[in-house]
C-alpha cells in the first residue's frame, strides 16, 4: 500500500490550538472509495500500513496519509480531508475538540504508547544536576503528562488532583530548580543533546530511533490510561459500518502478530 506523506510547516504552543471552526457540516458523510487514515511518523504510520493491507483483503481501499505533528490529523479529519485518524488518546482528541469546536469521537483502540523521560547523558533520572534544563512537550494534553511523569520519578511535586492537566504553574516543588522547556513534540528526540532529560511520547521515540533500553530512564506503566492511543472520527461517522470494520482489524490476530514482531514489546496492542 502506498504511504502518502503530508508535511507541515512547525506548530508551536498556543499557536497550534487557535485553529477555529472546524467540523461545522453535521451531515453524515459518504464512504469514499478511497478511503484516507491519518497517522503520525513512526510506529502510527506503520500500524496503519499494516491495517490498510488487511483492510485491501476485504476489498477496502484504505490509504495511509503521514502527518510530522500532533494538531494537523485533527484538523484535517475535523474539514473532511481524511476520514479517520489514529495517533492520539482521547483526552488530547476532546481538548482539541474543546479548543476548536469539532465533534471527533474514539470508535476504537489501536496501540499502547507509554511517554517515558530519555536521556543521552544519564542513566537515572536521580541524577540530573541541580540547574538542568528538562524538556517536556508544548501541547496542554501531552506537557501536563510529561509533568506527571517528571513527578512520578520524584523530580518534582505538582498540586493534588492536577494529574496530566498540569501546567508549570502548578508545580508546588522543584527541589533540584530545574529549568523546565517546552518544545513541540516532534522536535523533542533532536534535543536530548541539549537538555538533561526529556518527556517523549513513545511514537516520536520509535521514529526518531532512539533506543529505549539505553536512553529510557523512566516509563509510564502499559497501563496507564493516556498510553491507550485510538481511532477516531467524525461524530457523524461513528456509525459507518466501513469504518466499524477498519476499527475490528485494529483488534486482528493479524494485526496483534505485525504489532508484535515489529516493536518487540516496546509497543503493543491496545485490544
Amino acid at each position: 500500500m502506498k504511504l502518502k506523506r503530508l508535511f507541515v510547516p512547525f506548530l508551536v504552543g498556543a499557536l497550534a490550538f487557535a485553529i477555529a471552526g472546524c467540523g461545522s457540516n453535521n451531515e453524515p458523510t459518504s464512504t469514499p472509495k478511497e478511503i484516507k487514515i491519518g497517522a503520525t511518523a513512526g510506529p502510527h504510520a506503520q500500524v496503519a500500513e499494516a491495517v490498510a493491507k488487511e483492510a485491501q483483503k476485504q476489498g477496502i481501499n484504505l490509504q495511509v496519509v503521514e502527518f510530522s505533528d500532533y494538531i494537523t490529523p485533527d484538523k484535517a479529519l475535523a474539514d473532511g480531508d481524511i476520514q479517520l485518524n489514529a495517533y492520539q488518546h482521547v483526552p488530547f482528541m476532546e481538548n482539541f475538540n474543546k479548543q476548536n469546536g469539532s465533534n471527533l469521537v474514539a470508535i476504537g483502540k489501536t496501540i499502547l504508547m507509554p511517554m517515558g523521560i530519555y536521556s543521552n547523558s544519564l542513566k537515572n533520572p536521580a541524577d540530573v544536576a541541580d540547574g538542568a534544563i528538562v524538556a517536556i512537550p508544548n501541547d496542554p494534553t501531552n506537557g501536563g503528562r510529561g509533568l506527571a511523569l517528571l513527578a512520578k520519578a520524584g523530580l518534582i511535586t505538582l498540586k493534588d488532583g492536577v494529574g496530566f492537566k498540569a501546567t508549570v504553574a502548578d508545580i508546588t516543588s522543584n527541589p533540584k530548580n530545574l529549568t523546565i522547556q517546552e518544545l513541540e513534540a516532534a522536535q523533542l528526540p533532536r534535543s536530548l543533546d541539549d537538555v538533561a532529560l526529556a518527556t517523549i511520547p513513545m511514537n516520536y521515540v520509535q521514529s526518531a530511533g532512539l533506543n529505549v533500553e539505553e536512553q529510557g530512564l523512566f516509563l509510564e506503566p502499559k497501563d496507564e490510561p493516556l498510553a491507550v492511543m485510538i481511532l477516531a472520527v467524525r461524530d457523524v461517522d461513528k456509525d459507518n459500518e466501513t469504518y466499524k470494520k477498519i476499527a475490528d482489524i485494529y483488534k486482528s490476530d493479524a494485526i496483534k502478530q505485525f504489532i508484535d514482531e515489529t516493536f518487540k514489546g516496546t509497543i503493543t496492542s491496545a485490544n
